[in-house]
């Protein structure tokens, strides 16, 4: 019964992705170009209410759909980190034309070709899981 709950809001939230066109490689080529606000608006939503449901779970204690309390870490403070992986997810966004929400979204809509980069970002993935106690920190 969880796990049917997880796919409800999956559903619903490549449904705002695709209605929002926040999926639209169109919409992000407007941002980049900053011809329009419509990508940093949904951008700066999704932050504001990041950032509003963090704060809520860590003040309230709320816990998980199983019951398990959710434990927020503070994150380890690398500059240099957050460059190399800044840069690497721009060039992967600016390559495949969406980030990695939209790419289950584009799938679901049809756009086959995505499948190519939905399997290179599992790639990636995997690879990372490989690698990542081998990289400096």
């Amino acid at each position: 019964m969880k796990h049917l709950v997880y796919i409800l809001i999956g559903f619903f939230f490549g449904v705002i992705m695709y209605k929002s066109e926040a999926a639209s490689w169109f919409r992000i080529y407007e941002m980049f170009r900053f011809e329009s606000f419509h990508m940093y608006g949904i951008i700066g939503t999704a932050l504001a209410f990041g950032v509003l449901f963090v704060q809520i779970i860590k003040r309230y204690n709320i816990k998980s759909f199983d019951g398990k309390p959710i434990v927020i870490l503070p994150k380890e403070k690398s500059f240099s980190r957050y460059i190399v992986g800044g840069i690497l997810f721009g060039l992967g966004w600016a390559l495949a034309g969406a980030c990695p929400g939209p790419i289950f979204v584009l799938v679901g809509a049809g756009y086959l070709p995505i499948i190519i980069v939905l399997l290179s970002a599992i790639l990636g993935t995997f690879l990372y899981g490989l690698l990542k106690d081998k990289l400096p920190h």
